[in-house]
């Protein structure tokens, strides 16, 4: 009787070092997986929006990927909404245009710098105030929407998250989940 006491015991030993073993092998395979700090930090950039001045294009840049923001004039504005009142027949007094960022009294154009027809990175015309792709002639307004083809859409707008006069790029504040949403970007 002894002997088998002995051998239940041993294996009960043996399974909690066993079972023991095997969670700590687990933990360390799913901390190997996580990303390094470094590269969580990098993933977000802040950017101070009292720095920029209007139709002056600012190339920042986020995760790799060139950021264009372009504070927008009142002369955009009103031309923005002069267009919309011409298709609409409405009034447009005071209408913010949708795909723009509004942090205090400025309205901002944050997006992604690469055509979404080939990835290639438009150029900004001040004189004209849009954006011209030299690869295949496609055209996108000061809103980054496009003015002609063959983009099939409008420059995607980075995950963003406004903080009093700042922007993190990588965080989905309540704005960026609205646009989702409304499928004013991807």
């Amino acid at each position: 009787m002894k002997n088998s006491s002995r051998r239940g015991f041993m294996g009960k030993a043996f399974g909690a070092v066993a079972g023991v073993g095997a969670v700590g092998a687990l933990y360390a395979m799913k901390k190997t997986w996580d990303p390094l700090p470094s590269v969580k930090a990098a993933g977000f950039t802040t950017l101070d929006m009292s720095a920029y001045k209007e139709n002056e294009l600012v190339v920042e840049k986020w995760r790799g990927k060139p950021i264009f923001v372009l504070k927008q004039s009142q002369e955009m504005l009103d031309t923005e909404n002069k267009n919309i009142s011409q298709i609409t027949g409405k009034t447009t007094a005071g209408m913010d245009k949708k795909r723009l960022i509004k942090i205090g009294d400025a309205h901002y154009l944050v997006c992604i710098g690469l055509c979404t027809h080939l990835g290639c990175i438009p150029g900004y015309r001040p004189e004209t105030k849009d954006f011209l792709c030299a690869c295949h002639g496609g055209m996108y307004d000061d809103t980054a929407m496009v003015k002609k083809s063959p983009p099939p859409r409008g420059l995607d707008i980075p995950p963003f998250k406004i903080d009093g006069m700042k922007l993190v790029l990588g965080e989905e504040g309540p704005e960026y989940k609205k646009m989702k949403e409304t499928g004013i970007t991807l």
